[in-house]
């Protein structure tokens, strides 16, 4: 049997990897400014995180959610202490696709409507709601398309209030659209939508899938707009490499025996990886970290390039120069440097939290080599 041939791969295999340095097959060492798509929060192989999951397996490695398991009630317990949702509720899920989908899902169950409103380039998974509200109709196969999905422009409010009619059960919005190319919503956008959603009773959903987790500099993209959505969905960073996602829930919606569920989800060695990455972010300052670095980074770019750069902390996004289409194939094939690209010519970064200066600052000197 061979696999399904449906990824584009770069010429590379990594075959192991400690904090932002990745080895691969030949011995060379690469240094990751990517992730995995945002995906290493606190390091490749932290040795806390190694040490939790490690010493789980030893205890149990998973049973069904048919039995209580206390770890997470931890992980949902910090998770609100340090994302300030403490009153919220989280349900444990897989990925960011299937907390987008049981965050579609759980809006159309609270209001009794289908309909939902999503932005322009928009990405927020592949599962059958969450590709449906994702602006790219080459992955939405005709199975999907059924959903009843409005596409506004994102920062239009003259547009978003004439797609917002009582029939809408939920409108859904990256908190830094990421696939796209790194495009923030507009503070006053953001809070419009909170205001007019309410006003609506509409439920707003944040995907924060890849915005969120410190990388930003804050807990949520979105409280940089200061707003409370009902739903927010993470994953990604939330297991630093462990499958996880998960929906944060605001306290006026009630559950009942049955409305969501899942085999996998919330399985004790998720909620383990899930705890030890919070309590590093905390304990390493991993969150301010990112600012920090971030806020570097984004200065060094706009001095050395003259493109559009996006972004805030650890999550950036800036157009190839014209000159420079070869740009991150260089980055990779000369410097052994790992970025992310956005279509048609965005190169992003989404390193680790833990991304140190003088790694940023290797970076740019590098870029600086490149484009000189």
């Amino acid at each position: 049997m061979k696999l399904f041939d449906v990824y584009s791969l770069l010429p590379v295999e990594p075959v192991s990897a400690s904090g932002s340095r990745i080895t691969d097959a030949e011995g060379n060492e690469y240094l990751d400014l990517y992730g995995g798509h945002a995906v290493i929060s606190v390091g490749h192989s932290h040795p806390r995180y190694k040490e939790a999951i490690r010493e789980q397996l030893d205890r149990i490695g998973f049973y069904s959610n048919s039995v209580q398991n206390k770890l997470q009630e931890e992980l949902a317990s910090k998770l609100g202490d340090y994302s300030g949702y403490p009153d919220y509720s989280l349900f444990l899920c897989n990925s960011g696709a299937e907390a987008n989908e049981n965050a579609l899902k759980l809006a159309s169950f609270v209001t009794g409507k289908k309909k939902v409103i999503a932005m322009k380039k928009a990405f927020h998974g592949r599962t059958s709601g969450a590709v449906a509200a994702t602006d790219n109709p080459k992955i939405v196969a005709p199975f999907n398309a059924g959903h009843d999905i409005t596409f506004v422009p994102m920062n239009d409010l003259a547009a978003f209030d004439q797609a917002l009619t009582p029939e809408i059960a939920a409108v859904i919005i990256e908190g830094i659209q990421g696939v796209a190319g790194i495009f923030e919503p507009d503070t006053a956008y953001l809070q419009h939508l909170d205001k007019r959603c309410r006003e609506n009773g509409t439920l707003l959903i944040l995907d924060e899938v890849q915005s969120g987790y410190g990388r930003t500099g804050k807990f949520f993209a979105h409280q940089y707009s200061g707003i409370r959505p009902q739903l927010i969905t993470v994953a990604k960073g939330m297991g630093n490499g462990f499958p996880i996602g998960g929906v944060l829930i605001a306290p006026e919606l009630k559950p009942w025996s049955g409305m969501l569920g899942t085999t996998f989800g919330g399985n004790h060695l998720a909620c383990a990886a899930g705890i030890a990455v919070l309590d590093i972010i905390k304990d390493e300052h991993l969150q301010e970290n990112a600012l920090q670095v971030g806020s570097v980074l984004i200065g060094e770019l706009s001095n050395c390039l003259s493109a559009s750069i996006r972004g805030k902390g650890l999550m950036i996004g800036f157009d190839t120069p014209e000159k420079f289409p070869d740009l991150r194939k260089n980055l990779i094939s000369r410097h052994r440097i790992f970025t992310g690209e956005a279509k048609p010519n965005v190169i992003r970064l989404l390193p680790s939290l833990a991304l140190s200066m003088t790694d940023a600052e290797y970076f740019i000197e590098v870029l600086k080599t490149e484009i000189r």
